[in-house]
């Protein structure tokens, strides 16, 4: 026929409604048996392979089934503890932040990441807290955090300890102390 130019098939375009499995990530490759092009010689349609590009996310960061979120949070609440509200993929949840906690100081939440994708679970969350440091202080901050400083000895500040001890060390081990 003119439409078909003897080939016994017709090019159409079609619009297909696919269930994404959840877990999937970037570069997974779904697969619909039939969904393809018609064989040679008007055999069986091949397969269809829809390739997947996940967008990322503007909190969270992925490997593999666990995500990862940098959470700022106060002086007072890192050397105080206390709760706050983090971020998980359903929504938020109450995260205990123990006192003396450091900059950089990472917290698991267990069963909080994405689903697995082959079986039933999921993977991680996995918090990282960043001391925010105000930019900018009063007069009456700055007074206070000076009384604060005064008051703390090299017990309360064991990286400072350390640091200070390998400093001089140093100088000593080269000639440069006084």
């Amino acid at each position: 026929c003119r439409e078909c130019n003897g080939s016994r098939s017709v090019e159409k375009e079609r619009e297909v409604s696919v269930k994404i499995p959840p877990g999937v990530d970037d570069g997974s490759i779904l697969r619909m048996p039939g969904g393809g092009e018609v064989g040679p010689r008007n055999g069986p349609p091949g397969d269809l392979n829809i390739y997947l590009r996940v967008q990322a996310h503007t909190v969270f960061k992925r490997s593999g089934d666990d995500i990862y979120c940098e959470v700022p949070i106060s002086f007072p609440l890192a050397a105080l503890g206390g709760e706050m509200r983090v971020p998980i993929l359903d929504g938020h949840t109450e995260l205990k932040i123990p006192p003396g906690t450091q900059n950089g100081e990472s917290f698991r939440l267990r069963g909080e990441g994405v689903s697995h994708l082959r079986g039933s679970g999921r993977g991680d969350e996995h918090i990282q807290v960043v001391v925010e440091v105000p930019a900018r202080l009063n007069r009456d901050q700055r007074e206070l955090l000076n009384k604060l400083e005064e008051s703390f000895s090299d017990r309360n500040r064991p990286l400072h300890r350390s640091f200070s001890e390998k400093f001089h060390a140093f100088l000593d081990k080269h000639g440069l102390g006084k």
